[in-house]
């Protein structure tokens, strides 16, 4: 049986008065893609901030790997380095796409040598060889959602979170990233997709939960 990675139990966040996320319970499976489907404001964006420990909930348990989330600093800082989350806006600081993409590795004191050499791989994993030195803010939308997919690759995660990883980008960047995904979870890594598109994630082996006003309203393993 395929092991659990995340456990969420009786899980609620709150925005003031609005109950944003009410999770009875949700088991995301180590190794598989799970793609989350609902509409704006379902829901999508709070869960997936909740399991990349950013956002702690009001109520609930939550596990990792088995262990109990207890949002100490020492457990946070080592879970953000198992765990990586790409937002849907493609977040990318001035400077080159060398120095976006070396981001993560130079913060984990990976020496220069290997941080170019890892950057040069995973740009042209994302279909960008030859990018190292633009101006990362002068990049296309498809472009900088890219460097930004090569930026969370190349920290290496166990977990790969997306919010709508492929919304608003041309159509060469939606089927670079989509492959991209289906390459990732080959290999073994854990993604979690959020989307409003009912048919992502169609064709791959992918366990399917849709939400509505923050509740699960069904899942399925396929």
């Amino acid at each position: 049986m395929t092991s659990a990675i995340y456990e969420l139990t009786a899980v609620q966040v709150r925005f003031g008065s609005r109950l944003a996320l009410d999770i009875d319970s949700l088991t995301i499976r180590k190794g598989y893609l799970h793609v989350l489907i609902g509409p704006n404001g379902s829901g999508k964006s709070t869960l997936l901030s909740v399991m990349a420990s950013l956002t702690k909930p009001d109520h609930g348990r939550i596990t990792f790997c088995g262990l109990p989330l207890n949002w100490s600093p020492k457990q946070l800082g080592h879970l953000r380095k198992q765990e990586t989350l790409l937002h849907q806006e493609s977040y990318l600081f001035s400077g080159t796409v060398m120095a976006n993409v070396g981001l993560g590795l130079r913060m984990r004191g990976v020496d220069q040598k290997e941080v170019r050499r890892s950057v040069k791989h995973f740009l042209a994993l994302v279909g960008l060889a030859g990018f190292e030195e633009r101006d990362a803010r002068a990049l296309s939308g498809g472009e900088a959602r890219r460097v930004a997919l090569a930026r969370a690759l190349a920290c290496r995660p166990q977990v790969l979170l997306l919010d709508e990883p492929m919304a608003h980008v041309d159509q060469k960047s939606a089927e670079i990233i989509e492959e991209l995904i289906a390459s990732q979870s080959r290999a073994g890594t854990t993604i979690v997709m959020a989307s409003h598109d009912e048919h992502a994630g169609e064709g791959l082996s992918s366990s399917m939960v849709r939400l509505k006003e923050g509740r699960i309203e069904a899942s399925d393993h396929s």
